[in-house]
This record gives C-alpha cells, sequence and structure tokens, in this order.
C-alpha cells in the first residue's frame, strides 16, 4: 500500500513538474495535472493538498537531489578549484536535463507567486564554494585580493543566473558549452597563475561519462 502511493506520488510530481516547466505556477491548475497524470483531483487533493503543497513539494525534491551532487566536492586528492569546476557542471547538467530540477528552478524564481515560504539552495551553495575557494588559498592556488566568503556569493549568484537565463538564450540545450566559457573568464580571476583552459580540461576529464550535448561544439 505504501508502495502504490509512494509511486503515485512520484507520477504526480513528475507531471506536475513538465507542466510547471512548460507553462509555470500560474498557468498550471490542478486539473491540468489531472489530465496530464491521468490521476483524478481528488487523488491529487489526497496526497497534495493543494497546487502550492504540490510545487512546495517539487522544489524540495530537487533540493533533496543537490547533496548527491557534492560528491566530487568532498572527494580526496582532486585540487580544489578542479573539484569546484567537477560540481558546477554536476548541477548545471541536473538543472539543463532532469524534469524536476528544472521545475524547481522556475518555480523557486516564481516564488513570489505562492503564499508559503520557499526555501533557497543558495546559503548552502555559497558555503560549498567558500570552503573550497579557502582551500585553494591554503594550497596558494588562489589569487591575491580573493576573499573566499565574497567571491563565493558571486561565483553562485552568476552561475544559477547563467543556468536560468541559458534556459531562454538561443541554442540553450548548449549548456556546457556556455559553462565551459565562463569558467575561463572566472579561472583567470581566480588563479594565482592563469591557467583557465588547462585546469577546465583536467576537471571535465573527471566528469562523469555524459550525454552527447556535455561535450562542447565548437566551429
Amino acid at each position: 500500500m505504501q508502495d502504490r502511493a509512494r509511486a503515485t506520488r512520484k507520477e504526480l510530481l513528475e507531471s506536475a513538474a513538465h507542466l510547471f516547466i512548460e507553462r509555470g505556477y500560474a498557468g498550471t491548475s490542478v486539473n491540468d495535472i489531472s489530465d496530464h497524470s491521468g490521476k483524478t483531483s481528488g487523488a491529487i487533493y489526497f496526497h497534495y493538498s493543494s497546487k502550492e503543497k504540490l510545487a512546495l513539494a517539487v522544489i524540495h525534491e530537487q533540493f533533496a537531489t543537490w547533496p548527491q551532487l557534492g560528491a566530487p566536492y568532498s572527494a580526496p586528492g582532486i585540487p580544489p578549484l578542479e573539484k569546484l569546476v567537477v560540481l558546477s557542471f554536476g548541477v548545471a547538467r541536473s538543472l539543463s536535463e532532469d524534469v524536476v530540477a528544472r521545475a524547481g528552478a522556475r518555480l523557486w524564481a516564481e516564488r513570489r507567486t505562492m503564499k508559503s515560504p520557499v526555501p533557497t539552495p543558495f546559503d548552502g551553495w555559497v558555503l560549498a564554494v567558500t570552503r573550497l575557494l579557502a582551500q585553494a588559498r591554503t594550497r596558494g592556488e588562489l589569487a591575491d585580493g580573493i576573499a573566499p566568503s565574497t567571491a563565493a556569493v558571486t561565483l553562485v549568484h552568476s552561475f544559477f543566473g547563467l543556468c536560468m537565463l541559458s534556459e531562454e538564450a538561443p541554442s540553450s540545450r548548449n549548456w556546457a558549452e556556455r559553462l565551459d566559457q565562463w569558467w575561463l573568464i572566472m579561472l583567470k580571476a581566480l588563479q594565482v597563475e592563469p591557467e583557465p583552459a588547462v585546469l577546465l580540461a583536467r576537471a571535465r576529464g573527471r566528469i562523469p561519462a555524459a550525454p552527447e550535448d556535455l561535450v562542447p561544439r565548437h566551429g
């Protein structure tokens, strides 16, 4: 019985996520989710008492998947700036390819249309990035004048801005190439001896096998 309920909640969550991506929060109704999922409105209200509760569940599900993306961040033996690049590709890939992550990002951007407070992931990511930059400074790899905590805020905010805006930009499916270009700029400022292309290539070599569109297409 619990397995069936869990499966139903997952179906509703994914159906709602598809619609939230396409239509946004305000443009999606419970009836739309019912039609898309093949479940009755009564079933939706049984598992989620309102559209807002379902939207919040999508956001929470998105955030719940992100800690596992931090595995490269904690792996030993990898230089911290390389860890940071690998981690960014994991997050960007999730935001580009995972339907729940994409829906969660759109819902977060539209959070002011909801009455309930919406959680934010940024504090946790800023802390993780601050630690990596502090490690880079300890190893003598961070450029002079770069304060880890301040730089972390700038990196996290600009990174998520890049991910969100890339969705609307031409050739937005080629997100990996956009992220490559962003890192070439960021690493030039962060590294004490700038070799952004070299570091980026090393980091890319550590990224697990990915779909074809993870490989940048030049020319």
